[in-house]
């Protein structure tokens, strides 16, 4: 659904600067469904243990579970769109700002890899049996949806740095967001993933010294991209 909205309006496999012209009603919209298939490596294991536990009202309670996940983060597409407005804006009006805020963005992304409040969300959810027995010990009607938030906020803390390289990359970028689930698959399933995550970070701040060199490397604070966007079809040609 989400690469089929990027192909609808036209923003081709590379996406657009900024929030696309989208209000916040849809922008929320299509930041959750984008969320939604990011993550769905991360939560699948829990969620296959989770339902083996669950022996009635099976599909209610499920359904439950993994509204809490998405809920958890969906509420990310807040922040999501006011850094994607304010920044794309920027990108337009004081593109040497723009071009060292996305330098900040990779070099955070890339230090946060390496920090051990990573490390522990990256273990919680590579070892989601250890975390089941807890969760079936929660009671009460929303039981099934806490269970569910409580493990988005821990992927919500292992990957939200590596979401942020969205604003820089272009929201609806498909290239990037393909490559991002990649990564984020490759961490939480491989046995070598922490290995792996710590040399994404240090690939994180490279990439940022890159663009240093050449704006170009995040297209969503590229000037040149909002020029393109903004500019008529006649221009162009012309």
């Amino acid at each position: 659904m989400t690469i089929g909205w990027a192909v609808q309006m036209d923003m081709g496999l590379w996406g657009m600067p900024g929030t696309m012209g989208m209000s916040f009603g849809p922008f929320l919209v299509m930041w959750t469904l984008m969320m939604a298939a990011m993550m769905l490596s991360s939560m699948a294991p829990l969620a296959l243990l989770y339902g083996r536990t669950i022996t009635t009202f099976r599909g209610p309670r499920l359904a439950a579970f993994g509204s809490g996940y998405v809920v958890a983060w969906g509420t990310t597409g807040v922040a999501a769109f006011v850094a994607a407005d304010l920044f794309g804006d920027l990108a337009a009006d004081r593109p040497t700002v723009a071009q060292w805020v996305a330098v900040a963005c990779f070099t955070a992304a890339g230090f946060y890899q390496l920090t051990p409040l990573k490390m522990r969300c990256l273990e919680h959810c590579r070892s989601p049996l250890a975390h089941l027995m807890r969760y079936i010990g929660f009671k009460g009607p929303a039981r099934d949806m806490r269970a569910g938030a409580h493990h988005g906020m821990f992927c919500l803390g292992c990957c939200w740095a590596l979401m942020v390289l969205m604003v820089a990359f272009g929201v609806m970028n498909v290239a990037a967001m393909i490559g991002l689930a990649l990564v984020i698959a490759v961490e939480k399933h491989w046995q070598y993933g922490e290995r792996f995550a710590r040399t994404v970070g240090v690939l994180a701040v490279t990439w940022a010294l890159l663009i240093v060199v050449d704006p170009g490397f995040a297209p969503g604070l590229d000037p040149d991209a909002v020029m393109q966007m903004d500019m008529p079809t006649g221009g162009m040609d012309s």
